[in-house]
Parts: structure tokens; sequence; C-alpha cells
């Protein structure tokens, strides 16, 4: 048995919610009783507040490069004082991507450097918005090329993202470990009191209906949902409806008007963000997600472990699950491959649809928070970062 330590976690949202933070989230709720954490940003849903402190850093939240800079700046100045008033030496320090310049462990969930030479031209937002993102990505960019090579492990949850860290900065090698995100395999489950067929009618779906669910909190242009309405608007899509679940108030208006503009005003259902996405998967027939770029995309995986068929794009971690013609359909990106895969699944008998929904639910059986919380243990418990014998970290069983 190892000791406890003392851990430092420096991330800007540590929310249930936030799709990098959450994962941060979810491993304090699992070891904080194994080990002391401190808690270094600018926004805390602290899961034990007995067991776990926070320090505030006052950043800048918008727009995303502000954060950044002024994280950058004062992560550190808060980061030193707190060790300072209350003279103790953290054993690790761990941070996201390259919010920090210092640390143990970097958990990077993005490769922007990647992502800015192959795929920033494919899905770029226009005007002021785009000049911040685009600024983001790059600082984030410059941040990768100190802090991955000064950091003693690195942390990603898909290979296909660790072959892409490798390949921009080779250094890299050898120093990464795989720690897939974690699913909330039972909370997925659809309830046998819920109103499958009173959900859709109240969004004036009918039973008879093919639905398909869109979820992401936002980069519609990158998800794929320009491609995806051209698609429904394609002969033999017809019989398609579309819930999109995600995006702010500005992106709807913007995105109503384009499916006003393809005739598909009455078969394409906007819900904007939602607390709890899981009632839109449940009233569903398969979940569609043509996108250009993923790293992980946990939102596949939920939506899997809620029984949907996956009509998806080959991208890093959907391509570990995903299984064409037995869990889900393999699409491209284009409206015509888009298309072609929409009709696959309309041909298919509702018992091969039930199947295929079955087969996507065996598939994630294995990303459990329980393995999120074991492969977690093991890092800490390893050689070279607590001199003791190291433990090999276990693989992940799909199924």
């Amino acid at each position: 048995m190892f000791g406890q330590m003392r851990i430092a976690i420096l991330d800007y949202k540590v929310l249930p919610s936030n799709p990098a933070g959450g994962c941060h989230w979810r491993l304090l709720r699992a070891l904080c009783k194994e080990h002391e954490f401190t808690v270094f940003s600018l926004e805390f849903d602290n899961p034990d507040p007995r067991r776990i402190d926070w320090v505030r850093i006052p950043a800048v939240p918008r727009p995303l490069a502000a954060l950044f800079v002024t994280f950058h700046l004062l992560a550190p100045i808060c980061f030193f004082l707190y060790c300072r008033r209350n003279r103790i030496r953290f054993d690790l320090v761990q941070m996201v991507e390259s919010n920090v310049g210092f640390g143990d462990i970097a958990y990077a969930h993005f490769c922007h450097r990647y992502y800015l030479r192959n795929y920033w031209r494919i899905a770029k937002p226009s005007g002021l918005r785009g000049l911040f993102r685009r600024l983001d990505h790059q600082l984030h960019a410059i941040g990768e090329r100190f802090v991955f090579r000064r950091v003693r492990r690195l942390i990603v949850p898909s290979l296909g993202l660790a072959n892409e860290i490798e390949r921009e900065f080779p250094y890299t090698a050898g120093r990464m470990e795989v720690i897939p995100n974690p699913i909330e395999l039972d909370r997925m489950n659809r309830p046998a009191a819920f109103d499958r067929e009173a959900f859709r009618g109240a969004l004036g779906i009918s039973g008879e209906d093919v639905v398909l669910v869109f979820a992401a909190l936002g980069h519609f242009e990158r998800k794929g949902l320009p491609a995806l309405l051209e698609a429904m608007a394609s002969p033999g899509c017809e019989p398609v409806k579309l819930i999109v679940a995600g995006g702010t108030p500005g992106t709807i208006v913007a995105y109503r008007g384009k499916t006003n503009h393809l005739g598909l005003g009455r078969r394409v259902f906007f819900v904007g963000t939602q607390d709890d996405v899981r009632p839109y998967f449940w009233s569903a027939d398969a979940f569609v997600l043509p996108s250009a770029y993923e790293t992980f995309s946990l939102v596949t995986y939920e939506a899997a472990a809620a029984g949907l068929p996956l009509i998806v794009a080959r991208t890093n971690g959907i391509e570990e699950i995903l299984r064409d013609g037995k869990n889900g359909i393999l699409i491209g990106t284009t409206p015509a491959s888009i298309c072609s895969g929409l009709e696959r699944f309309l041909c298919l008998q509702s018992g091969d649809r039930r199947r295929m929904g079955e087969s996507s639910k065996e598939s994630v059986r294995g990303y459990c928070s329980e393995n999120f919380a074991a492969r977690w243990r093991a890092l800490y418990a390893s050689e070279d970062l607590t001199g003791q014998q190291r433990l090999d970290l276990a693989p992940v069983q799909s199924g």
C-alpha cells in the first residue's frame, strides 16, 4: 500500500458539467479519502469540502485567450502564497494541458498545435469569436511546447490523441498514459418510468418518426452540424427528424435561419443547452455526430451508454468503440457521406436498431467511473512518481 500524498490540481473550472474539469472533479470525488488535494481554479464545485481545499484564482473568464493569460499569471502567485502561508510542499502538481508553466503531470484533453495545423481551416468560426478562439489555440500551442517537455507524465483520454501529441512533440514518447474519461453508466440507463412517447409528443415528434439526436456544447461547425443539415435536405433522408442539444442563444438563432433556408424548419428541434441531456437520448432512435475532430467525445460514449446506435465519423476515442454495422454506422463528414449513412439506418428494421443499441451499450461497459479511479490510483502509485514499485495500469475492457 502506498502512502498518502499531497496533490495540487490547477484547472480553470472543476465542475461536473465541464468536459475537462469534470474529469478532475470525478477524480477528486473518488480519491479524496486517499490523498490530500488542493484545487487552484476559477470555479470549483467541491465534492467534499471537509477533505479538499480550494484556492480561487481570480482570472478573467472571457474571452478564453484572456482566461489563459490571466490564469498563467495569477495561478503561480496564488500557489506560492498558499504554500508559504501554510508552510507545505506538494508531492505532485497536476494541471490541465498547458494552462500553467510548471507541474509534474499534464492532463491533456486537446493538442492545440496539431489542431491548428490540420483542422482549423475546416472548422474555424468567423468574426471576432473566431479571432479570439484562434488566439487561445495559439497561446496553448506555445505553452504545449514548453510544458510537455518539462512534465514527468502526460495523461490523455484516447490513444488517437496520444499519437497526435507524440507526432507533434516526439520527446513525449514514453511519458504518456491513456486514461479514458469516465462514464457514469448506471446514470445513463433509461428508467422504466420514463414516458418516451409523451416526451416526444411535447417536442412535436410522433411515435413513428425516426429521430436522431445531435449534442454538443458548442463548436457546431467542427462537430459537423452544417453538413448534417445539408444531408437531411437530400432526397432519401426525408423521414429523419433531428434534436439539436447545446449551443448559445445566438448560435441557435443563426442555425434556425439555416434550417428554414434548407426547408427543414419542421424537422429540426433546437432545445438549447441542457443541464440534463439524458431525456433527449432516451427519446431518440440514434445518436449522430459527423465531427471533423474529437479528442475523446464524451457525449458519444454517453449516448452509447444510453443504448443508442451511433451514426458517427471516425475520430479519436470514437474509433476505439465503433464497430460499423454492429453498434453503429460509420459516416464521413461530407453531406453525401452523411446522407448515405442515414439511408443505411433508415433501411434497418426496428429489431436491428434495437440490437445495434444494445451492442453500443455493451461496447462502453469498461469505461466506468470505477475503472477511471483505479487507473489514476495506479498512476499515483507508480515508481517514477513515488519512488516505489511501479504498478501497471489495467487495460480498459470494452465488453
